[in-house]
């Protein structure tokens, strides 16, 4: 299934969490992330993923799509590239 990751966190648990998407997803920008998973891997992301942050605070939305499609995706402006200085 295609999979979106969006993540609001703590400064302090952002370079986990970053780190733990990117072993996962495709870095899109800053806190947004993208791709294929299969249903075990999803499984393994979100368990990662309760591991990493304080539920009391930070905010993690993830957008799934049927098996077979990929959502349709426009750009405007300028494209931003994945930051590579982030903690």
């Amino acid at each position: 299934m295609y999979v979106v990751v969006v993540y609001d966190t703590a400064a302090e648990r952002n370079p986990k969490i970053l780190r733990t998407c990117r072993q996962y997803l495709h870095h899109v920008q800053r806190s947004v992330f993208e791709g294929a998973l299969s249903p075990a891997q999803l499984k393994r992301f979100q368990a990662a993923v309760k591991t990493a942050i304080d539920s009391s605070y930070d905010s993690v939305l993830v957008y799934t799509y049927p098996p077979g499609t990929t959502p349709a995706r426009e750009s405007w402006g300028t494209d931003q590239a994945a930051p590579s200085n982030i903690l």
